[in-house]
């Protein structure tokens, strides 16, 4: 586990660097945005009780991802090496006792602790993971390739706002959980599948209508 974390970090920092290359001097809000996420979560799962709703749990999922990146860039600011990062974690994972929680009580309990402490808890986190259905082996999987997803958006013009992100009526997070199930996730270049695999389908789908 230390290992791959360590892997995340450097991967998170790399993404940072490219949207502002001195971002751990820019104060970013990071517990705002996990916040924010996880009142997306619950809109994918559902809280609607005057309707009918599914709770739709790949949503749920990628939402999960996503504040997976927000957090371990808020971790990433306090200026300690990847590993130390790691360790931290690893240890503070393995005094843990998950709760348990329903999806949307986990949610609520991360989010409460980003507005309050204005900080990131690995621990809520863990919960989360937990109850959406997640492995650490798996958010490992779907962390690289939603950590890919964004570098291709910014090699096609996220930041300038030409990317194109709804392709053939679906969203790109959608052709990813595609595309990432039919790759090797244990192969050495699983990232560089994953990034081939999405300019293929960008090609054939937005660039060659």
């Amino acid at each position: 586990m230390q290992q791959a974390l360590v892997n995340m970090l450097r991967m998170q920092d790399r993404m940072n660097m490219r949207v502002h290359d001195s971002w751990q001097r820019q104060g970013f809000a990071w517990y705002r945005a996990i916040w924010i996420e996880c009142a997306e979560l619950i809109e994918h799962h559902g809280y609607k009780w005057w309707k009918k709703q599914e709770a739709d749990m790949e949503q749920v999922r990628l939402e999960v991802i996503d504040i997976w990146h927000f957090g371990l860039s808020a971790l990433l600011r306090d200026g300690k090496s990847f590993e130390q990062i790691a360790s931290e974690v690893v240890s503070e994972l393995a005094d843990h006792q998950p709760d348990r929680s329903g999806v949307p009580e986990a949610t609520e309990k991360l989010a409460l602790h980003a507005l309050s402490e204005k900080k990131f808890s690995p621990t809520k986190f863990w919960d989360l993971m937990l109850a959406a259905g997640l492995e650490f082996d798996t958010l490992y999987a779907a962390y690289v390739g939603k950590n890919v997803l964004n570098f291709f958006r910014q090699d096609n013009g996220y930041k300038t706002g030409t990317y194109i992100k709804t392709w053939a009526g679906r969203e790109d997070n959608e052709h990813l959980v595609e595309l990432v199930g039919s790759l090797d996730k244990d192969a050495t270049d699983f990232a560089d599948q994953v990034y081939r695999a999405l300019q293929d389908r960008y090609r054939e789908l937005v660039l060659r209508p």
